[in-house]
């Protein structure tokens, strides 16, 4: 089912944790900041709306880095009831689409709750202050890719940032998958 986050509360700051990399290393998500802000991701494996753009996910990533932005992306889901968001699935996600940033795994699902992500993908865009300026779409591409041409809402929206600290006030939200919860125990 579809899940749209809310609008971006500015100023709200990011929440640091410590979660297992892809890569088999711990990593603190205030380490991956850039000297001009943070993107923090939600994704997983499975969602088509994450499968349509994970090649833009991608290359925006990279592009940010050239601006002072970091970035890091995070899998909450349950992955019992969803094995293909399993760590071991992970690996293979994020080495097919050639991630250089990141992935980690929020087994506990403590981190998407600290942060209040809603969906995947739900893109979390921080200043150098690490006071959130950004909570959009990346482009305007939903289970389907859109056309190469589409505005990078994201990209566009961190570039005014690492050069003013301040995002956009206009904020269209991501839409995605909701994320999935673990059974109460």
């Amino acid at each position: 089912m579809a899940a749209i986050p809310p609008v971006c509360d500015f100023g709200w700051p990011a929440v640091d944790a410590t979660l297992r990399g892809v890569d088999g290393k711990m990593h603190s998500i205030f380490d991956q900041a850039g000297p001009n802000g943070l993107v923090v991701a939600f994704i997983c494996n499975h969602c088509p709306y994450v499968k349509a753009v994970i090649g833009r996910i991608v290359r925006d990533a990279e592009d940010l880095k050239a601006e002072g932005i970091g970035f890091v992306a995070i899998n909450s889901n349950d992955a019992e009831a969803y094995p293909e968001d399993s760590f071991a699935n992970m690996k293979l996600f994020a080495a097919a689409h050639g991630f250089g940033f990141p992935y980690l795994y929020d087994e506990d699902q403590a981190t998407a709750r600290a942060y209040g992500a809603a969906c995947t993908p739900d893109f979390f865009g921080f200043n150098n202050e690490l006071t959130l300026q950004y909570r959009g779409r990346l482009d305007a591409s939903r289970k389907e890719a859109g056309a190469s041409d589409l505005r990078r809402d994201l990209f566009e929206a961190m570039k005014q940032v690492a050069r003013t600290g301040n995002g956009p006030k206009d904020q269209i939200a991501s839409v995605g998958c909701s994320i999935k919860w673990k059974e109460s125990a």
